[in-house]
Formats: structure tokens, C-alpha cells, sequence
């Protein structure tokens, strides 16, 4: 019976996903050094998974899953306004959850890889349901100066939130590909950017530049990596902060922290891994070797603490990284849900994760 639900559910989702990703065309990038035969490309390429593997890791995650993946108390969250929003300081950064980022910058709002969705999955009846309610809702978010993607997955790119930000933003900038996906949704093509690895944009006085990353995209059956995927250099005279979206552990952080860093803030993964897919997620010990290759100076430890993505306890992620920064004297801040960070003078904030269990 089990086998049979998993069959079900596997081939539900599949001809959702299939029939989402071909609403939109699939164009191609043949000026892109990363594109070849069809598809994106690594630096170093991604080994394939087998059959085999990927059903018994679906099969573990329906119906063998750990004890304490998800929260079984309500985590502590800040709710916010706009009040309190315009009068933080300028280069002050709010978590909304996950990768979903805040950022004041010259007095202007900028988000990251927005998800307010319930869940991040294809459909909202099924999929990882969020632990927490965003710390303030879309229509209450004043309007934002850009939207900035790292690839396409559900987890960083929620639809809903999209078409929603529409009306909030004038900018959307995102890697190769992501970019055709917000045109057909309806988003105005005069709204939307698209850049290669090493391109940078000017926007409101900031200067973002789309840098390598190591990973994948695809929301469904015949998209996989049809679109790029990419981490940001985001640089505000010689402030400059680093945001990672999704990523193995790669050289490419060196090369990265070589030609921008220092970095004042690095904004890196931390969540959702696993050794059976560590080329596209990093562990916690990556993930510092990857701020130290970046010459970062604090570490915010993002995609975490919104989601259950992965067979790991929701909380490990927060000690790892905490004890390990710790151990090499890297200085980590773990603000609450909501809570206000300034980027230029961070504070540690407290072990939140250890109160709700």
C-alpha cells in the first residue's frame, strides 16, 4: 500500500511540476560559456543520481522520516511593520524565513528569493509546510527597490509571492532563464533582468553582480537545468555583502572572495543537507570554509529554520555552524525571525533554535 501511495504521489506531483514548467518556453543561452547541449553547466559536473537512490530518499522522506526534522513548539518570530521597517537603519537586514532576506539599503527595500507560500512545493495541498508565518506579510511590505533571485526551485522561487511582488517592485534580477519564467507568468519583460555568471547591474546606487554557484535547476519533468543558477555579490560603495543562494561547496568561493571580498557580510547556506547530495548542498563545515575562502567577516547561516527539506534535525544546522565558528573564532549572527540586524555593527543575537523543541 505504501509502494502504491508513493507511485501515486510521485506521479501526482510529476504531471503538476510537468504541466507548470511547460506553461512557459524553454529558451536557449548559446552565448553563455555555461551552457552546453541544452543545459546549464557546473564548473565541475554534477554526479547523476541513481534510479535507485533518489527512491529510496523519496521513499524516507514519506514514510520513514527522523523524529525531529520539524519543530513540535512554535519557534520565536518578530513580527514586523512598516513603522518598524522605516526606522531601522540604513544596511539593516530582516530574516522573513529561509533564503527570504530583507535588505535596507540607501534607503531602499530589497528582497531575497521571496517565499511566502505555505509550502514550498507545486502545489499547496502537499509539500514542506513552513514552521513559522512570514514576520510581515507581502501587502504590508513597503515598496521594494529589487527582487533578487538565485535559481528557480520552489523553495527560493514561490509564484504566488512573484505576481504579488508585481505591484511592489519596479526590478526583478535574476540568473539566465529565471528571468523568461516571471515574463510568462505576466511579469513585465521591462521589469525583468537576467544575468550570466561575472555580469554585474547598477540599481539604485547598489552594484549587484550574479556569480557562480554550484547547483541545479528545474521545477518539474523537461525544465532541468534549462535556467542558471547563481549566488550575488551585492556592493554599496566599499560595503559589500555576499549572498549565496544554493550551493555545493565549490573553488569558486575562492576566486569569488579573490576578485570582491572582503566581505563585510556573507549570507550562506546552512540547511537541507545531506552526504548523498553534498555536490548541491553544503555541510556546516563547508559552509565556514566557504565565508573563510569569501574573506567574509560575519556569517548569517541562511535556508534553515522555515522548511523540512532535509532528514536532519531543524535545529542541527544552528549548533553546527555556531560551534564551529566558535572553534575558529568566526563571528555568527543568528537574528530571530523578524528581527532587526545591522549589517555594519552585527550582534550574535541569542540560541533562539534551543527554546522550542
Amino acid at each position: 500500500m505504501k509502494r502504491l501511495l508513493l507511485v501515486l504521489l510521485l506521479g501526482t506531483l510529476a504531471v503538476t511540476a510537468y504541466t507548470f514548467c511547460k506553461s512557459w518556453s524553454l529558451p536557449d543561452f548559446p552565448d553563455s560559456p555555461q551552457y552546453r547541449d541544452g543545459k546549464f553547466r557546473n564548473v565541475v559536473p554534477k554526479p547523476a543520481m541513481g534510479l535507485r537512490d533518489g527512491l529510496e530518499i523519496w521513499w524516507t522522506f514519506l514514510f520513514n522520516k527522523p523524529k525531529g526534522t520539524v519543530p513540535t513548539q512554535p519557534i520565536p518570530v518578530q513580527p514586523l511593520d512598516r513603522a518598524t521597517l522605516d526606522a531601522a537603519p540604513d544596511r539593516s537586514l530582516f530574516r522573513l524565513g529561509h533564503s527570504t532576506l530583507l535588505l535596507k539599503l540607501r534607503g531602499q527595500y530589497w528582497l531575497t528569493d521571496p517565499v511566502f507560500s505555505e509550502r514550498a512545493s507545486p502545489v499547496q495541498w502537499m509539500g514542506p509546510a513552513r514552521f513559522h508565518a512570514p514576520p510581515i506579510s507581502i501587502d504590508e511590505l513597503p515598496p521594494i527597490a529589487g527582487v533578487i533571485l538565485s535559481h528557480n526551485h520552489y523553495d527560493h522561487l514561490d509564484h504566488a509571492a512573484v505576481l504579488a511582488l508585481a505591484g511592489k517592485t519596479t526590478r526583478f534580477i535574476a540568473p539566465l532563464g529565471v528571468g523568461d519564467q516571471l515574463i510568462a507568468w505576466g511579469i513585465d519583460a521591462a521589469k525583468v533582468e537576467q544575468l550570466d555568471w561575472w555580469q554585474s547591474t547598477t540599481a539604485g546606487g547598489l552594484r549587484l553582480t550574479a556569480t557562480p554557484g554550484q547547483h541545479f535547476s528545474g521545477r518539474g519533468l523537461g525544465d532541468s537545468d534549462r535556467s542558471l543558477w547563481a549566488s550575488w555579490v551585492i556592493q554599496d560603495d566599499d560595503f559589500r555583502i555576499f549572498f549565496s543562494g544554493d550551493t555545493g561547496y565549490f573553488d569558486g568561493f575562492k576566486a569569488i572572495g579573490e576578485k570582491y571580498g572582503p566581505f563585510d557580510l556573507t549570507m550562506i547556506e546552512t540547511g537541507a543537507y545531506d552526504e548523498r547530495w553534498a555536490f548541491v548542498h553544503m555541510q556546516p563545515e563547508q559552509t565556514l570554509q566557504a565565508h573563510l575562502d569569501l574573506r567574509g567577516k560575519w556569517l548569517l547561516p541562511i535556508h534553515n529554520g522555515t522548511f523540512d527539506l532535509a532528514l536532519h534535525d531543524w535545529q542541527q544546522p544552528f549548533e553546527r555552524i555556531t560551534a564551529l565558528a566558535a572553534a575558529h573564532n568566526v563571528p555568527v549572527a543568528t537574528p530571530i525571525m523578524g528581527e532587526a540586524l545591522d549589517m555594519q555593527a552585527p550582534t550574535p543575537g541569542t540560541r533562539w533554535w534551543e527554546s522550542p523543541r
